[in-house]
């Protein structure tokens, strides 16, 4: 019951919206106002007006389905915090409060990653797992980042085909892939083009610290996951003086922003997939995929060689070798890959084909290579999250090139360097014909005390980036669980071997004395061997 809860997004109700009138006839927070002003005072001048800092948010029960326990509420923030008179957005913002107010220490800022997933509903899902003295100490504090699911959420208005950020390269459909991504970003102008060049991380961070000045705290504590760590890096960049306790889980790299944080996911499947090929050697008798890593690395290609001429049918799906490529992420984790090696080798060949950890005819191999679970949804997803994604990684930054040509050239050096998804990564992407963003690249210049947390084997954000994260921010220290997989370690995984260090840190405060290196197995003392995701975090293509 606990992992289907923390798996899944619960819906938030009932989220009232404050307005501008009311600013000035809001009561102060904890905080004098003066004091409010002064300390949310950002590195770069840049400051939130005294009329937000003076909202005092209206708690409610989020819903008659949920506990009592779990409140929401609404803020305004300004969309362009250089003009905090004008046009504002909606902040939701939800709660589970400290379960011993004696030994409260103050609140605990939480977010998914994404860019483009909702946090709204964190406090309850971490409150069935975050143990008991790190309950006592904080209010879990949730938040769904400006532009996402109730916080003024944004659209391109795109199809469910647009949706999709993995194209292979082919000589023959990079014209289309090009007038794919001038579309992409042709339609966000025209949907949301007022808001999209607000939807920054460094707005965000800018959002995070309006909500600890609303909730009267002097300093704020953090846990973010994935693309959360790079939020929350730069959050300790543009506030250093109100940084307290950061954990900053599954790192995005601050010097990869962004296209080579896409990048790295074909870098970083190189290794990942030479594990696999040397797991499924020393299990041979039971798959007869090879008897060494050569024999079933050559297994595997000729397979994807088949798939290119001449597509595999399985259960009336046809599969590509781009649809098995595709599925660079699955070779992170070598039990859950090798079923549908398997099953597709045996379709390819001819022989029935055992549907691999699902059965009946809801079971789809493309959206399994593709890292998705279940039958496809049978209505459109809202495109609110690809819209934030494209939204962030080409407003973030102006390093994108703009030249088509660039990236033909890359996809075609980098599909030879890294054949299982180089030329995905490096593709074009709307980032190319996206206005030019505000605002330059965040710098890591400022010392951050903060604590970085990686497994081994993380295919969204590898190790190679999370390692980058540590070295980008000085003073922090890194908790290392070798053996680990899975994207999220702390509270994601119940035998990570990183739960005892980065407990200890949010209840002491104390980072560790030098980085930690430690082993994860599972209780039986085997490497793991499949993805442990109990909690909401954004996984899949696109999703840091």
């Amino acid at each position: 019951m606990r992992k289907k809860r923390l798996a899944s997004f619960l819906a938030a109700a009932g989220l009232l919206a404050s307005t501008v009138p009311l600013f000035a006839a809001a009561q102060a927070s904890a905080l004098p106002t003066e004091d409010l002003r002064a300390e949310s005072a950002q590195s770069d001048g840049v400051q939130a007006d005294a009329a937000y800092l003076r909202q005092k948010p209206a708690w409610h029960r989020c819903s008659a389905e949920q506990p009592a326990s779990y409140e929401c509420a609404t803020i305004k923030v300004p969309l362009d915090y250089r003009r905090p008179a004008g046009r504002t957005l909606d902040q939701a913002i939800s709660r589970v409060r400290s379960t011993n107010p004696a030994k409260r220490h103050g609140v605990l800022l939480l977010n998914p990653g994404g860019p483009g997933g909702t946090g709204l509903e964190l406090p309850l899902a971490l409150g069935e797992v975050v143990p008991p003295e790190v309950a006592e100490q904080y209010d879990l504090i949730g938040f769904d980042p400006r532009g996402v699911g109730a916080s003024s959420p944004i659209s391109c208005g795109l199809t469910d085909a647009e949706q999709g950020i993995d194209r292979p390269y082919h000589p023959g459909s990079f014209p289309s892939d090009v007038a794919w991504a001038r579309n992409i970003a042709a339609k966000c102008r025209e949907k949301a083009g007022s808001v999209l060049p607000y939807i920054t991380t460094r707005n965000t961070a800018r959002d995070m610290d309006t909500i600890r000045a609303v909730l009267g705290e002097r300093k704020l504590s953090y846990l973010g996951y994935s693309y959360g760590t790079y939020l929350g890096a730069v959050y300790t960049q543009l506030f250093p003086g109100r940084t307290d306790r950061f954990v900053l889980d599954s790192g995005v790299d601050p010097n990869l922003i962004w296209r080579g944080m896409f990048q790295t996911w074909a870098t970083e499947a190189e290794p990942a997939f030479a594990r696999w090929t040397r797991w499924a050697a020393e299990r041979s008798g039971e798959h007869h995929l090879g008897e060494s890593p050569a024999a079933v690395s050559k297994t595997f290609w000729d397979l994807v060689a088949r798939a290119d001429r001449d597509p595999i049918d399985f259960q009336g799906e046809k599969i590509t070798g781009d649809d098995i490529r595709r599925a660079r992420a699955l070779f992170f984790y070598p039990a859950q890959v090798t079923p549908l090696v398997v099953a597709l080798k045996d379709a390819a060949d001819g022989k029935p084909a055992v549907t691999p950890g699902a059965s009946g005819p809801g079971f789809d191999m493309k959206r399994a290579l593709a890292g998705a679970s279940g039958p496809a949804p049978a209505e459109a997803a809202s495109d609110n999250a690809v819209a934030v994604l494209w939204s962030v990684a080409c407003g973030d930054t102006d390093a994108w090139p703009r030249d088509p040509e660039r990236y033909r050239r890359d996809a075609v050096r980098d599909k030879a360097a890294y054949p299982l998804y180089g030329d995905f990564a490096s593709n074009i992407k709307p980032c190319a014909f996206w206005p030019r963003p505000l605002e330059p690249q965040t710098p890591m210049k400022v010392r951050a005390g903060v604590l970085t947390v990686q497994n081994e084997w993380d295919s969204q954000t590898p190790l190679a980036s999370g390692q980058g994260l540590h070295r980008a921010l000085k003073g922090s220290r890194m908790v290392l669980a070798l053996g680990g997989e899975g994207h999220g370690v702390y509270l994601a995984d119940p035998n990570s071997c990183a739960a005892a260090p980065v407990t200890a840190y949010l209840t002491t405060g104390k980072l560790p004395a030098r980085d930690i290196t430690c082993r994860t197995t599972t209780p039986g003392g085997e490497r793991q061997g499949a993805p442990v995701k109990p909690l909401p975090i954004p996984s899949g293509p696109g999703r840091f």
